[in-house]
Parts: structure tokens; sequence; C-alpha cells
């Protein structure tokens, strides 16, 4: 992944100062990401209570997952890579519900995905059934019904944190079933599946305190030799914008950079003509 950042910008977040993860600045001027304590995802905060809306609406067309358009993405915290999605290998590993059961033990954590949806999280605890976070409930279901129809993969090996020993993973996701509402503590089903895997306080709700220098780092793959940077406070905060990068698309996050680059380099003209 290179290291040219554009500028992208949210009405709704605030904008900071962005470095490369590797320390290197190949820009003259300022670069800007983005950071924010809400988002936009397939939940709804109020007040703490998390709402995962991934039911499919009827009158949609459903459509086939396609591994090309999703978004090639890693994370860093300071210098370290604690996360990373490559598509190349994504595509290789997705399979109907039915054929997955064949490759999931307990304590794997499955991702759902379907084109134009969120990827919804959850965790295989054996006998064909998972636990998950779902319309602010966390839930025990079988797989083909917590996959509502979606294409699947284990996604074990995205995040780089020590795994806990299966038995406690599912120790973890059993011990939740039935919370709801305002006793929840994760803000959708990839932090609440990945807290039951690492059991790190980074993904639950205000597990981090959003203070002072941004340490985490997004890194969009815009081409082979171009990447954009953005920087946040918390953990949390970075998966909320990788989920909204998944939802949209490849195709959709390259325009709506491309949109904002333009829109910056017009300002840069102006402000150079006065």
């Amino acid at each position: 992944m290179g290291n040219q950042v554009d500028k992208l910008s949210h009405l709704s977040y605030a904008e900071v100062p962005t470095v490369d993860p590797n320390g290197v600045d190949a820009e003259d001027g300022p670069r800007i990401g983005v950071s924010y304590i809400f988002s936009n995802d397939d939940d709804e905060m109020d007040d703490g209570c998390a709402v995962e809306v991934t039911d499919k609406d009827p009158n949609q067309e459903e459509k086939q997952h396609e591994p090309r358009d999703e978004v090639e993405c890693a994370v860093f915290y300071r210098d370290e890579c604690i996360y990373e999605k490559s598509v190349k290998s994504a595509s290789l590993d997705v399979f109907s519900p039915e054929n997955l059961l064949n490759k999931c033990k307990a304590g794997d954590l499955v991702e759902f995905v379907a084109t134009g949806q969120y990827p919804h999280w959850a965790v295989y605890v054996g006998d064909f059934q998972v636990v998950h976070l779902h319309r602010a409930e966390v839930k025990n279901s079988f797989l083909t019904d917590a996959s509502q129809g979606r294409r699947c993969r284990v996604v074990n090996d995205r995040y780089r944190f020590k795994a806990l020993g299966a038995d406690v993973v599912v120790q973890n996701a059993m011990e939740q079933v039935g919370l709801k509402d305002r006793e929840l503590s994760w803000r959708n089903s990839e932090c609440f599946a990945a807290w039951c895997r690492f059991g790190r306080r980074e993904f639950k709700v205000g597990g981090e305190i959003r203070i002072g220098k941004q340490p985490y780092r997004l890194k969009l793959l815009v081409s082979d030799k171009h990447a954009h940077v953005l920087e946040f406070q918390s953990l949390e905060d970075m998966i909320a914008e990788k989920r909204r990068n998944d939802h949209l698309g490849r195709t959709a996050v390259l325009r709506e950079l491309a949109t904002h680059v333009s829109g910056a380099g017009e300002t840069r003209g102006h402000a150079g003509a006065d």
C-alpha cells in the first residue's frame, strides 16, 4: 500500500491531521482524515442502546456478493498492524451457510456478506449455531437463520490480536445471550464477536478515552501504489468507518474519495487566486 493521502471530509465528522502509518509524509500541505464519536452504521446508538438492522428489505432485490467490490484495507495502532483485509484472499473463502458448516469449529468468527449491506459477524458455538448481536439483542441462532441467505466466511485472522481459547470464546458468547438494549456494551455485531474472541475492552462502547492524539490509522487501498489514510481516536470509531466502507463497496468509496479530492482541489485553486 502506498503513501499518497488526499482529503476526505464529511459534515458530521471532526477533521484531524493525518500521517502515513509508516511515518512517511510524501505530500506538502495538510493531510486530513476523519474521526467521529457516533456513526451511521447498521446500528443506531441511543443512550448506549445498539440496534443492528440486518433484516433484508422484502422490496429490495437481492444482490449477489461481489468480492471484487470489497474494500481492501489495513489498520494500524501506532506502528503496529492490528488488522488486514486482502480482497484477493477474502474472495476465495466465501461459501453458502450449508457449505461453511463443514469448515467451522467452535470459537470461530463468521462474517455474513452481501453487496450493499453491512457485514454481519457472529461467533460459531457448535451444533450448527452462532451467537450474534442482532437488533439490540445478543441472540443464539442457527447459522442458516443468522445468515438470512447471505454468503459467509471464517474471519479468525482479520484481527492480529492473540485469540482466547476456543472454550473461553464460546463461554464469552453464551454468557451474553439475552442481553439487550441498554445492557449492551458493543456498538455492532463485529465489535461483539471480536470481543468474544479476543477479550479486549477496546471493542466495547467507551472502552477507550477519545482525547489527545489519534493512535489508530485506517489505510484504504486506492490503487497498487496509492492509499488513503484516516486517523481515529478509538478502535470502536475506526471499525464503524471500516464497516461504512464495506457497506458502500469499493466502487462507491473510490467515487466518494474522487469527489472530495476534486472539491478540495477547487478550494485550493480559489485560495491561490486571491
